[in-house]
């Protein structure tokens, strides 16, 4: 039994220079600029030069990258050659690392030289590991675990792969990707990619729904190594022939501000957070005048930071679902169809289902348990046989968030499954009074939790931070949203911080948030 020979690599880079598009920038930025000429040649050969290696077709190599062209041309190398990319969070500690490197069973790990410290000390923990190669031309650090040479160094590999070899006959159901979700709810576990799954995230949500063109530049403050990063900085540019414009520093509102001036990108991507992070930053109104629209994924993006960042930017934002183990964005709202407050309707090629408790579908208009399917769903999580058969349902994935599907067809987020409130007996929210409090002008950001009072009772409680200059008045914002919610659903105590817990895709920690406002209200 045969199938058709499909690799992710040769889709994103070689196809382009079949089409006459060499010339064209596939990647720029403060790290470098290469054409699809310049990435497709160094591309295969890293790929060879990894091959001679040692490295075999579906073993695992991780990155510990900043985004910059040589983290796209590992990534891509990785899968041309058959073998499975692993780009992990940046940051991590040597432990966390240490614990990530034995899960993935990986024998080599790539790294930029900032993270050099931090990899070796993972790698004092983990002497499955054979191979570490450290980018730069220095010709330093980069060696063997047992070896210890100095001089084979990441621009060595790709010098040794000269003259570059043929890509792997890989399938489309080959294995070429392996992202790891935040832990939030536990330790990381690997989402498991199949090739043809890169193709298929482009041909729904970036051609339909984003509707990327050649002429694009985009610019992502999500990094490579999340889900939506990956898709906005390597996906959907190169499948487009379009150009991505990537930055190794850490994203700041200034920074970023910056960037884009001098970057002129057409399409940016970022979550919440850093939306309002922006609005929250004296950055010049016409900051973003190059980008015909914004992208919002993560989390539910709140319709009042919405207004607010297009009332001052003038750029449309389209909010969307995704996670990573669906690749990318799978509902979503389209360009000059905006439906604030909302997470869109289905991306074509996906389909959706709201469940109540017992697995029935429930109607429109009332709260279900979200399911989705679609060809790009990961195959599964590495090792994690119960948690895979809870989340992946036949054709089915579990995304764990709490829809209502409203009489348009468009999907309203109410939080995650186990985020929702049941105060009096009635179930709230969490989304829908955070977007009530931001409407207010003292509120910069907040999030709603539960709290269980003395007597057992779930009670809606609002931690937030102030909007710069401002004060909070906790009985002014109670009144606030009395004024404009059913009263059950408003928050019965205001605690202020200095600022929200986040994880580090920048999503609100609410398991922390919670433990800080039970430490808080335990003290009153």
């Amino acid at each position: 039994m045969t199938s058709e020979s499909f690799n992710a690599s040769v889709f994103l880079t070689d196809r382009q220079v079949e089409a006459g598009r060499g010339d064209h920038v596939a990647v720029t930025g403060p790290a470098g600029t290469l054409t699809y000429a310049q990435l497709a040649t160094r591309t295969a050969e890293l790929a060879t030069g990894l091959a001679r290696l040692g490295i075999r077709p579906e073993e695992r190599v991780l990155l510990v990258m900043s985004d910059r062209p040589e983290t796209v041309i590992t990534i891509l190398a990785v899968m041309r050659m058959g073998a499975v990319a692993v780009p992990v969070s940046t940051m991590y500690n040597g432990t966390e690392l240490g614990a990530l490197i034995r899960d993935a069973r990986a024998r080599t790990v790539v790294a930029t030289p900032e993270f050099e410290p931090v990899v070796r000390t993972a790698l004092t923990q983990t002497p499955e590991v054979t191979t570490l190669i450290l980018t730069g031309d220095t010709g330093e650090g980069a060696e063997t675990r047992e070896a210890r040479d100095p001089g084979r160094s990441w621009t060595e590999v790709l010098a040794s792969g000269r003259p570059a070899g043929p890509a792997y006959e890989s399938w489309r159901d080959s294995p070429a990707l392996w992202l790891y979700t935040s832990g939030t709810t536990g330790a990381p576990k690997a989402a498991m990619h199949r090739h043809g799954a890169i193709r298929d995230v482009y041909e729904t949500y970036g051609r339909q729904v984003l509707g990327i063109r050649p002429d694009d530049r985009c610019l992502s403050v999500a990094r490579l190594f999340f889900a939506y990063g990956i898709g906005n900085s390597m996906f959907f540019p190169l499948a487009a022939g379009a150009t991505a414009v990537l930055d190794p520093a850490r994203p700041t509102p200034a920074g970023v501000a910056a960037l884009v001036a001098a970057e002129r990108p057409t399409l940016f991507f970022a979550g919440p957070t850093f939306y309002a992070a922006l609005l929250a930053a004296g950055i010049p109104d016409d900051a973003f005048a190059s980008v015909r629209l914004g992208v919002s994924a993560g989390e539910a993006l709140p319709a009042e930071i919405l207004r607010r960042f297009t009332g001052r930017f003038g750029v449309e934002i389209i909010d969307g679902l995704g996670s990573t183990e669906a690749l990318h964005i799978f509902i979503s709202n389209a360009p000059g169809q905006v439906r604030p407050g909302t997470s869109g309707t289905v991306v074509p090629g996906y389909e959706a289902r709201l469940l109540d408790d017992h697995g029935v579908p429930v109607e429109d208009g009332r709260p279900g348990h979200l399911l989705v399917r679609g060809d790009s769903i990961a195959t599964g999580y590495w090792c994690r046989t119960a948690t895979t058969r809870q989340v992946f349902q036949g054709e089915w994935l579990r995304t764990g968030d709490t829809y209502v599907r409203e009489q348009d067809g468009s999907y309203r987020c109410l939080g995650r499954s186990n985020d929702m409130i049941k105060a009096g007996g009635i179930w709230v929210s969490p989304m829908e009074v955070e977007d009530r409090l931001l409407r207010h002008e003292s509120v910069g950001e907040c999030a709603v939790v539960a709290y269980i009072d003395g007597e057992g009772l779930e009670k809606p409680v609002a931690c937030v931070v102030p909007a710069p200059g401002r004060q909070v008045d906790a009985g002014e914002l109670i009144g606030f949203c009395r004024d404009g919610l059913a009263s059950f659903k408003r928050p019965r105590e205001v605690l202020v911080l200095d600022e929200l817990p986040k994880t580090a895709t920048g999503k609100i920690q609410r398991v922390v948030v919670r433990r800080i406002a039970a430490d808080l209200l335990g003290q009153q």
